[in-house]
Order: structure tokens, then C-alpha cells, then sequence
């Protein structure tokens, strides 16, 4: 056994958490993360050592995009040797999208990499903000037998702590602004910090760590809707360079049954792309072939997202994409589970 303190390494990439009010002119303005240690005492009390860097640029995160999901992964791989546990903070608009990404790129992780954010700037009165910098700082010290309890991507806020690539932000106002509603939290703070190991991903290979740059965005996001148009679909179907569509379907994956559509996607399954059947329900899986209105889908090789996220398959299918995976792998390779983000 050790006595020596865990090392963390807070990353403030932007967004609400990282902001303090000016209270002469009452504008936002960046927080100073080299004064952290000052300006929140409370993580004295922490039993670790922490250090903290940050983005050039903070960028708000509904500007975020793939070039800074690789900037992040960077951040860790360049300082994966020196730190015990990572703690990203980022605005919580896209954060799912980030965490979820972060799960495929960090192939082979064996040490925590939590996001968090807050609702309200951490100067502010009735901030959420310092309750999950706090405790997410304590959930990626956590250490048994020399070795990190949290080996995975994470997501921490409102007391409760998920997996990244599980998540999906269901409110623009509350506190309890994230969900994972296919996936069972993997921690809960309350008096106690209470860790549900039997949900914590293990991963049986022994590879070493590895940084996956390599994103491929040449993709579409089509939600369905009642009366939505040949012109809408065909449109989208024809984009230049399109590698793949996700197509957000309805309840267990059931979409129309006109000719139209089906012959569109046929169509485009032959010329190479890849199509993914994601449902809309914040809740479930897709099970194609369990009604008629799927099993045209199936026929035709539509591959199943199962209960994967919509954020979670964006960035598994730009991962894949990026990996240059071959067609006759890739159906198998996406409806297998790579980092927990399938049940």
C-alpha cells in the first residue's frame, strides 16, 4: 500500500462552470483556474494533489466540434503518464457529445476522465458549480488496492455520476440537467459517496493505451417525422462524400413503409453508406423485425443502434468511419459494444 496522493489534472475547456460574475458591471467573465485553490478552499480537504490547465481559446460548447474533442484527447494522452485521474470541464450543452466521443477515442483507458459543468457560474450564489467540481474531483481519486475504482469516460452533475457515452441532457433549467435512462448510474453522492461497482466497465485487454485521432464527419442526422418528404430524405441521401446517416426512427425503431423510403435507403445502402436505426425514445432499444415497420429496415441492412444515444452513435460512427473499418465489418463492429455504450 501507498500513502502517496492521488495526482489530478483539471482541464476547463469553457463553458457556465468555468465563469464568475462581475458584480460592478454584471457580465460573465473567465474564472482564473490557477487561483482555484484560493478561490474554493474546500479542496484542501481533498486527498489529492491537483494541478490544472486549460484551453487557449475556452470555447463555448455549443461551438464545440471534432477538432476539439481531439484537442482534449491530446490534453490526456500527453499527460496520461504523469496524472492518476482527469477531470474535464466543459459547458453542458454538448457535453454528452464530447464525454460520448472521448469514450471511443481513449481506446484502452484505465483511469477516470470525468466531465462536469454547471447550470450557474461558479461566483454565483445558488451555483451548482462548486458541488460537482468538488465531488468530481473526488470520484477520479478514488483508488482501491493502487489502481483507479473509475477505468472509464464519465459524466458527474447533481449528484449523480454516469457513464459519458450513456448520457443526454434533458434540461435547460434544472440542476439535474442529465440522464442516462438505458444505463444505471455508476456512483451517487448523498452523506456518503456511494459507488456501484457491479456497473463499473472493466475491460479484459491488457493493450496499452492508445489515442484514436482519426474522426471521419461525413455523416447525417435525420430525425423522422410524420409527413416528412421524398425531397426531405433524398436530399440528404445525395450530400457529397456521405459516409453514413443516422436516422432517428420511431419507438423500437419502426419507421414508414412507403416504397419511396425504403427504396431511398436501399438505394443507399448499395452505393456503400452506412445507415444506423437509432430510436427517439429518450428510454429503450431498437429491435428490428419486432414489427412490420422494422423489418423492411433489417432486409435491406439497415444496422441497429440498439439502445445506443444519438450523441453516443455520432461520435462511435465518426470513430469507425475514422478507422477506415471495412464494409463487411463494419454492421458487426457497430452493433458490438466497444466502451459500455450498449447493453
Amino acid at each position: 500500500m501507498t500513502d502517496k496522493k492521488p495526482n489530478i489534472l483539471l482541464v476547463y475547456t469553457g463553458g457556465t462552470i468555468g465563469m464568475v460574475k462581475d458584480f460592478k458591471t454584471g457580465t460573465l467573465k473567465a474564472f482564473n483556474f490557477n487561483n482555484l485553490l484560493k478561490q474554493i478552499p474546500e479542496l484542501h480537504l481533498l486527498a489529492c494533489d491537483i494541478n490544472t490547465i486549460s484551453l487557449e481559446e475556452p470555447i463555448d460548447s455549443s461551438n464545440i466540434n471534432p477538432d476539439y474533442w481531439v484537442k482534449i484527447a491530446e490534453i490526456i494522452a500527453d499527460h496520461y503518464d504523469d496524472y492518476d485521474g482527469f477531470v474535464i470541464l466543459h459547458g453542458s450543452d454538448t457535453m454528452s457529445y464530447t464525454a460520448s466521443a472521448l469514450s471511443f477515442m481513449l481506446e484502452n483507458l484505465k483511469k477516470p476522465v470525468v466531465f462536469t459543468g454547471a447550470q450557474l457560474p461558479i461566483g454565483d450564489l445558488r451555483t451548482d458549480a462548486k458541488e460537482n467540481l468538488i465531488t468530481s474531483i473526488q470520484v477520479a481519486s478514488l483508488q482501491e488496492h493502487g489502481k483507479p475504482v473509475i477505468q472509464e469516460v464519465c459524466l458527474y452533475f447533481e449528484y449523480k455520476l454516469y457513464r459519458g457515452n450513456r448520457t443526454t441532457k434533458v434540461n435547460a433549467e434544472n440542476f439535474q440537467a442529465f440522464r442516462s435512462y438505458n444505463y444505471p448510474e455508476l456512483a451517487e453522492s448523498g452523506v456518503h459517496l456511494k459507488v456501484n461497482h457491479k456497473y463499473l466497465l472493466r475491460r479484459k485487454s491488457e493493450a496499452p493505451f492508445k489515442l484514436n485521432k482519426s474522426l471521419d464527419t461525413n455523416i447525417a442526422l435525420i430525425k423522422l417525422y410524420p409527413g416528412i418528404s421524398e425531397a426531405v430524405i433524398s436530399s440528404i441521401l445525395n450530400t457529397a462524400n456521405l459516409k453514413a446517416v443516422i436516422i432517428e426512427t420511431f419507438g423500437s425503431g419502426n419507421s414508414t413503409t412507403a416504397s419511396w423510403f425504403i427504396n431511398l435507403l436501399s438505394n443507399a445502402i448499395k452505393k456503400g453508406i452506412h445507415i444506423i436505426n437509432v430510436t427517439q425514445c429518450l428510454g429503450g432499444s431498437v429491435i428490428m423485425g419486432q414489427y412490420e415497420t422494422s423489418s423492411q429496415l433489417k432486409k435491406i441492412g439497415v444496422i441497429s443502434g440498439k439502445d445506443i444515444t444519438t450523441e453516443a452513435a455520432l461520435g462511435k460512427l465518426m470513430h469507425l468511419l475514422g478507422q477506415d473499418v471495412s464494409d463487411n465489418q463494419f454492421k458487426t463492429k457497430f452493433e458490438t459494444s466497444l466502451c459500455g455504450e450498449l447493453s
